[in-house]
């Protein structure tokens, strides 16, 4: 099959963005199709918010209490992806207002030392999403439960958007690694995250998605003015602010 043929969609897709955006032990595929499978990263983050729904899920059926089962929720979200986004949003916070030209903040988003402004982002984002969960479970479990599943796939989807759409900055790292992703496979992700905002959230679940459209199209701006594209620590931050972004739309 040559390049060409490559399907749209391929089942092993999953496995290869669960190896790729999480430390979940997955078989590691023979072919990699790169940039081709970003369409299954809001299906990887349905994996990632499925386990920390049923950790968060348990210790509120266990009598835990709600800030309890958020803490555990949100711990568990950090460890099954080794905090590969939160780092991603570090350097980014780091590079975009600790440096005062293109090449300064791409070397200070490639240093593995954190600098003041990416410990508060870190602090501020941790202290939301707990929040946020907390405030969730307080409604009831399963609202935290769909919450947690809808802002981790959407989340996702929206950095193959970046991908799509924004230049990479620089060569190296995880989104030069990927690749560009088409535009098409873009739009699948953004699909899967459609049905799965509504088909947890309803009609709140697609206000949020549109939240989280208007936050990846900031960061993007900011970005591009700061860096004139994208990195995979750009994506880490997406991420991460978009999740913060939906939670926070469920709760309204």
């Amino acid at each position: 099959m040559t390049k060409n043929d490559d399907p749209l969609i391929a089942i092993s897709d999953l496995f290869e963005v669960l190896h790729l955006l999480t430390r979940l032990p997955v078989p590691m595929q023979s072919e990699m199709r790169g940039a081709a499978a970003a369409w299954a990263y809001p299906l990887a983050g349905l994996v990632v918010g499925a386990v920390a729904a049923v950790v968060g899920l348990t210790g509120f059926a266990l009598g835990l209490p709600t800030a309890l089962c958020a803490l555990l929720s949100l711990a568990s979200l950090v460890i099954t992806t080794g905090a590969l986004h939160e780092d991603g949003l570090a350097d980014s916070i780091d590079g975009f207002w600790g440096g005062w030209t293109t090449e300064r903040r791409l070397e200070i988003m490639k240093d593995s030392r954190i600098g003041a402004y990416g410990v508060i982002a870190l602090v501020l984002a941790l202290a939301a999403r707990w929040a946020a969960i907390w405030m969730l479970f307080e409604v009831n479990a399963t609202a935290a439960a769909a919450g947690i599943l809808v802002a981790s796939a959407t989340s996702r989807a929206m950095m193959p958007q970046i991908m799509a759409n924004l230049p990479r900055a620089r060569e190296g790292g995880l989104s030069a690694q990927v690749g560009d992703v088409p535009l098409v496979t873009a739009l699948v992700a953004f699909g899967v995250a459609f049905v799965t905002a509504f088909v947890f959230a309803g009609w709140g679940g697609l206000l949020a998605l549109i939240w989280g459209v208007v936050v990846t199209l900031v960061i993007a701006r900011i970005a591009w003015v700061k860096i004139g594209g994208q990195t995979g620590d750009v994506l880490g931050a997406t991420q991460q602010l978009v999740e913060i972004a939906v939670l926070l739309s469920l709760l309204a």
